[in-house]
């Protein structure tokens, strides 16, 4: 695994940890251009349902490595190079149908509030502290990651987040929709274990198929298409559905076997 990285796959559940915690779990270019070959792996293990992002030690990550940004991001040029490897890692995370989800304790700013807002759930500890910063840098934000911020809590939030670059809180946070939920401290792990299994006891012809439509609606297609015409149809005629229906006709619990 690349360096700052931790992967660990146990059973239906994959976990990505970001493992700089000296560092607060800055993200360097490196770490960028890594997350869409790991978001690869996780895509194409039959055995994986779920993946969960964290950070090792007391903090989320504080962000992107700024250390690193008058040698990576000194020029126009460079500056494209490295937000190519920072909208990759958002584009294969909110690309994945496969559910994720982002496990929060401590700083969760700029470039790693941006890796969690690009996942699908988000669940973070009391004392979590949320910001995105490029106001503070000189930085225009990145267009996907801004429709997804301002799909998540509307557009006068965004602008908050964005324009002043002040933190909020995890409960603040969670008020305004950038969280599903808090949990003390010390539940935050079992907490989100729970939910990720519960996601991995669904039908996953519906979890990944659903995940994609949303997807979709959040660019900003109005009308259903091909492909989701496709996937609603798929999902009509596939083992997940005469599994369900039979289960909750015979008031048992479904035992689905799609991957």
């Amino acid at each position: 695994m690349n360096d700052g990285f931790e992967f660990a796959n146990d059973g239906d559940v994959a976990r990505l940890t970001l493992t700089r915690p000296e560092k607060m779990n800055a993200i360097t270019y490196e770490m960028w251009s890594a997350i869409p070959d790991v978001v690869a792996k996780v895509a194409a293990d039959p055995a994986i349902k779920v993946l969960v992002l964290t950070g090792a030690g007391a903090h989320f990550s504080a962000g992107a490595d700024i250390s690193e940004f008058r040698e990576l991001r000194s020029t126009a040029d460079a500056a494209e190079t490295y937000d190519k490897a920072v909208e990759g890692a958002v584009a294969a995370l909110s690309g994945l149908r496969k559910p994720t989800v982002a496990m929060i304790q401590g700083n969760c700013i700029g470039g790693g509030c941006q890796l969690s807002v690009a996942c699908d759930f988000r669940f973070a500890a009391e004392g979590s502290r949320f910001g995105i910063t490029p106001a503070k840098l000189g930085i225009v934000y990145h267009f996907d990651s801004t429709r997804q911020l301002v799909s998540l809590v509307g557009p006068a939030h965004a602008k908050y987040f964005l324009l002043s670059g002040e933190l909020v809180d995890a409960w603040r946070a969670r008020e305004i929709g950038l969280l599903n939920d808090v949990f003390p401290a010390g539940e935050l792990e079992t907490s989100t274990a729970k939910f990720a299994e519960t996601l991995a006891s669904r039908s996953q012809a519906s979890v990944r198929g659903m995940n994609r439509i949303i997807e979709k609606i959040v660019a900003g297609q109005q009308e259903p298409d091909a492909e989701v015409d496709e996937i609603r149809l798929g999902a009509l005629h596939g083992e997940d559905y005469a599994e369900g229906v039979d289960a909750f006709l015979a008031r048992r619990p479904p035992k689905f076997t799609h991957r």
